[in-house]
């Protein structure tokens, strides 16, 4: 039985190779996919696809690096300046400061030209400056000044004597509260001295980001909101024998720094900032 089914199998595969060779074409084994789901034309159209994303992609070399660099700074992360500014509102003392009336980002500039990262607050009685690391989330120091002691302030482009090596774009608001109190000479040569009357601020580095970043680092809005609550200070808590009111002064903001070569590098690497580094290496 076997032999016989061999048998009748056989002619049938020799009939299926005989038509084949009368037409002269090999037999097309079945295709397993349909012509629409084809490698090939699943090649042709990303192909087009393609071409269109990377014209979309052309962006000026100048943004990106731009954005590359200022997102190094820790007060950009997401939250970091909202917890920042909560954690340096919960400092205030309410029965000294009074209410806060605004908070400003700004960098300090001291009297070796060196910039230092600041969360400034304006109170209804206080000037409030804070040293925080935005790394960390934590407030290092504060330093209060009274309203009703502040008796000028000056804003203008910032200068250097004429032998200084130094040098520093754009301007600032330099507060004074002691008019009659000059540095001593040991404090103007001392980088680490801080009994100095005045304290001088200028634009943050990441102004330019977005809006909101832009009003919050804006020192000429800062210098009119302080001369008002300075104002109002001198008169609700006048100080006895100090002579009440403030002058405000459109002059340049001289620096008496000369050689600063500790603040030329601690500048130029935003030394003062909260900053990702990054790996050393070529």
């Amino acid at each position: 039985m076997m032999a016989d089914a061999e048998e009748k199998a056989a002619p049938r595969e020799v009939k299926q190779q005989q038509e084949s060779s009368s037409t002269g074409e090999p037999p097309e084994p079945p295709d397993p996919q349909p012509a629409a789901s084809r490698p090939e034309d699943a090649e042709e159209r990303p192909s087009e696809g393609g071409a269109a994303r990377c014209l979309s992609l052309e962006v000026p070399v100048e943004v990106n690096v731009g954005h590359f660099r200022t997102r190094k700074f820790f007060v950009l992360r997401p939250g970091t300046l909202n917890q920042a500014i909560k954690d340096v509102r919960a400092l205030v003392n309410d029965e000294v400061d009074g209410s806060v009336r605004s908070i400003w980002l700004m960098a300090e500039v001291d009297h070796w030209n060196n910039e230092k990262e600041r969360l400034v607050m304006i109170t209804d009685n206080s000037l409030l400056i804070f040293k925080y690391d935005f790394i960390v989330l934590r407030c290092d120091q504060i330093q209060r000044i009274q309203l009703n002691y502040v008796d000028r302030i000056c804003h203008g482009a910032f200068s250097f004597p004429t032998p200084s090596l130094l040098g520093r774009e754009g301007e600032g608001v330099r507060v004074f509260w002691d008019r009659l109190r000059e540095p001593s000479f040991t404090s103007r040569w001392n980088p680490f001295a801080t009994d100095f009357p005045f304290i001088t601020f200028t634009h943050h580095p990441v102004r330019n980001v977005t809006d909101t970043l832009t009003a919050l680092c804006d020192i000429h809005n800062f210098r009119d909101q302080l001369k008002d609550a300075a104002q109002e200070g001198h008169a609700l808590r006048p100080v006895p024998g100090k002579a009440n009111g403030i002058l405000v002064l459109n002059q340049p903001i001289t620096i008496e720094a000369y050689v600063g070569a500790m603040s030329f590098l601690g500048n130029q690497n935003k030394l003062g900032y909260s900053m990702a580094r990054g790996n050393l290496g070529f």
